[in-house]
This record gives C-alpha cells, structure tokens and sequence, in this order.
C-alpha cells in the first residue's frame, strides 16, 4: 500500500512483536500485511491480543473470531476481558484506558517490547477534529503519533501505527483483493458517541467541499507534531533551571510567567506530558496559576490531575506516584564487598511464612550505620529529606524484626559481609 509519509524507524522483526486485533478490518489488514511482513525474518515471532471489553452481546463472537483468525494465521493468541460499569464517566475514555493497559499488561507478560495498533489516517483526521471541537492546543492537535514509547515494569515498550498513513478506503481495496474477512462493529453505527458522529455526519460533508480533507488534516496533524517537537525543545531550554527530573521548581517558574506566561505554560505542559499526564483545560491552567501566585512558602498545596496527585512541598511541584509496589530480594555477588542479609536466613524465612509487609505504626527505630545508635523513623526520614507521601511504603519484617525501610536504608546489625546474600530493594510500580 502507498503512504504518503513514511516513519523513518520501523518496528524490529526479529524479536517478538504483538498486533492488536479487534477483529475489523483495519487490525485484520494490519494481521495480514505483517504475518506477510515476518515470513522474511526466521527469528520473527508474532503475537495476537484481544481486548474483550463486554460492553455489547457481539462482544463474544469476536472474540472467538479472532482466536480462529490467529489460528488461521498460526501465531499465538491472548485476551484480556475489562469489567466496566457503564454507568460511570465517559465509558469511551474508560474503554480506552482500560483496553491500553490491558495491552500493556499481556506485552509484558510475553516479553514483549513492540505493540501494533491498527489506527489508519480515517481515524487520525477523526481524532484532530475532536481535539478542535475540545479547544485543544498544539499538542492535542498532533493528533496520534506513529511511535510513542511508554514505560513498562522491567522494561520500555514502544506503541507503533504503521497504517496511520493509509486511508480506510485504501485498507478496504486491499483487503477486498486478499479476500480478508473480518467483522463490522454496531456500535460505530450509533451517533450518540461523537467520533461516530464525526465520521459518519462531518466528514462526509466536508468531503463534499473538499475530497482529500482527510488527507489534508492528517498532514496537518503531522506538520503540528513537528511544531510540537519545536515546543518541547523550547521548553527544556526555557526551563533548564525550573525542570527537574521528577519536580517542578515554583519560584522560578513564576519568574517565567512574570515575564513570559506562554513560555511558562509551555514548560508546564511539557514537564506533564513528560509525567504521562493528560494536557489540563485552560480554566484549570488558569485555576493552578492562581493557586501559585498566592500560595505561601508553607502552604499545603494540592491538586488532582489525570487521577493523580500533585502537591507542592518545600517550593517544589511533585507529581505523587501511585503507593504499590513490591519488596524484592537481588543476589549480590560473591566477589562485591557490598553486604547484604544472609541468603539461607531469608530463603529459611520466606519457606516458614515470617517475611512481612507492615505499615508503620510510630514507634519503629532502625539502626542504618555502625556506632550509631538505633532512630525512630520519623527522625531518619527528616534527616534524609524523604517527601511525606514518600514515608508510606510497607516496611519489611523478618521473624517480627525490622530489616528494611524504603527510601531510608537496612537494618545494619542484620547485614553480613560474606557468604551467599541478598539485598531487600523496595521497588516502585510504575505511573500508569
């Protein structure tokens, strides 16, 4: 098929790669085109994820229809079923969140680094036209990009739209000439959801003045992301003494929107974006800039973005992850002078069921260093600047005796400093 601006990097081949397929024809042409594509590299390996989200009776049938597909095409398949209360918020948003992160969640549970989603230049010029109808800003207007990488648990994992270019008209030819079946949604016939209604009242009459409009605002959308990317570049210039890896400095900030509120909103916005958070409306950037202007060195403050939290603490914004995570044990090596706890004391633990996750209570103390004395935790948490909402993670028990707190150290009469040993490490789940 023709495109008529090709992404200069393409997805690697010869590891293994996923296509989600919702069983219509644009997922089933992307299934096709790169069984077809793989066949050239023996070491390729092709995975096939469904998201089942319940929300319609067909939902079943296409289900078992992309199982047969994936068989038809001998590449193993996977799915996913979502639970959602279609009573609450906007279930088009909902269903997308969840079918992202469910896709997220399979790739990394087969080890795999490359996603394949099948939006094609129908639904690129649908989505720049609901940005426009939302009052979106350069950002929103960029529409989707044919790579994003995202953060996943072990690893990185990059999304890729290899079809973005490709109009639906030029998908159904191709699929009409390799006799592809696939299967029709109802739901896109239902004009209540406005995507549907844009592509099937405002596209059409649009074509009618202007035939390639499609074409036109996909390349649009393109010639914004360049723009965008000339923002981004912007803002860390702009802001290479007010960014920081996880936070936001305020005094400085508010020196940039004395003196160039566009520049300090950009830079804003890109330390969200940054953060994988969503852009905020205008009347929220508003609302947050009059918050900072009147907010005093000791102030409390607090917002709620994207279903995260963001607080300001010691004149700085930080975006506040979410509490999960998990205590995991590393093997140090036997030639490190590191120490560690005794490999045979914790698996001896672990098989007797003693390892604990607690939460605090207020009176623990730990001793962290030799020749000092034991501290509560409240004074050892102070002493190394550890942010409040930082203080919360489980602490780690062994036999009821505390090893292990996250963010300030081990236990050092527990350590040893030869044989086999283990170092307790609190790990973080990543911001969705």
């Amino acid at each position: 098929m023709a495109s008529s601006r090709k992404s200069q990097q393409s997805p690697d081949f010869r590891k293994r790669i996923a296509v989600a397929l919702s069983g219509g024809l644009d997922s089933v042409v992307l299934l096709d085109t790169v069984c077809k594509a793989v066949k050239q590299h023996s070491q390729s390996e092709v995975f096939v994820f469904h998201i089942h989200h319940g929300l319609q009776k067909a939902a079943d049938e296409w289900l078992v229809f992309c199982e047969k597909l994936a068989k038809h095409y001998q590449v193993p398949f996977d799915f996913r079923l979502l639970h959602l209360d279609q009573s609450q918020g906007n279930i088009e948003a909902r269903a997308r969140a969840g079918r992202y992160e469910a896709l997220a969640n399979l790739c990394e549970d087969y080890g795999i680094e490359d996603l394949l989603l099948a939006h094609h230049q129908n639904d690129q010029a649908e989505t720049v036209l609901l940005q426009l109808m939302r009052g979106a800003g350069v950002a929103g207007l960029s529409g989707m990009p044919e790579l994003r990488y995202i953060a996943g648990k072990s690893k990185p994992m990059t999304i890729w739209r290899p079809l973005l270019n490709q109009s639906r008209a030029e998908l159904e030819a191709y699929a009409k000439e390799h006799r592809l079946q696939w299967m029709e949604d109802p739901s896109n016939r239902n004009r209540k959801y406005r995507r549907n209604a844009i592509r099937k009242d405002i596209i059409p009459k649009l074509e009618k003045i202007q035939p390639q409009v499609v074409a036109n605002i996909a390349r649009s959308a393109n010639l914004l992301s360049d723009a965008q990317g000339l923002l981004d570049r912007l803002a860390l210039e702009d802001g290479k003494d007010i960014l920081q890896q996880a936070s936001l400095k305020v005094k400085p900030l508010l020196a940039k929107a004395k003196s160039d509120m566009p520049a300090a909103n950009n830079i804003l916005r890109y330390w969200l974006k940054q953060n994988h958070l969503a852009m905020p409306s205008q009347e929220r950037l508003e609302a947050w800039w009059r918050d900072l202007h009147s907010a005093g060195a000791d102030t409390q403050l607090q917002w709620v973005h994207d279903e995260q939290e963001i607080r300001m603490w010691r004149g700085q914004l930080h975006i506040i992850p979410e509490a999960a995570g998990r205590w995991v044990f590393k093997t140090i090596k036997a030639t490190s002078k590191q120490p560690g706890l005794p490999t045979a004391w914790v698996k001896a633990a672990e098989r007797d069921g003693v390892i604990e996750f607690r939460a605090r209570s207020g009176s623990e103390k730990l001793q962290i260093r030799p020749n000092t004395p034991r501290k509560t935790l409240k004074n050892l948490y102070q002493e190394a600047d550890i942010p409040p909402w930082q203080r919360n993670a489980p602490l780690l028990f062994i036999e009821n005796q505390l090893v292990a707190v996250a963010g300030i150290g081990v236990s050092y009469p527990h350590l040893v400093q030869q044989g086999a040993r283990v170092w307790p490490e609190w790990v973080q789940n990543p911001v969705k």
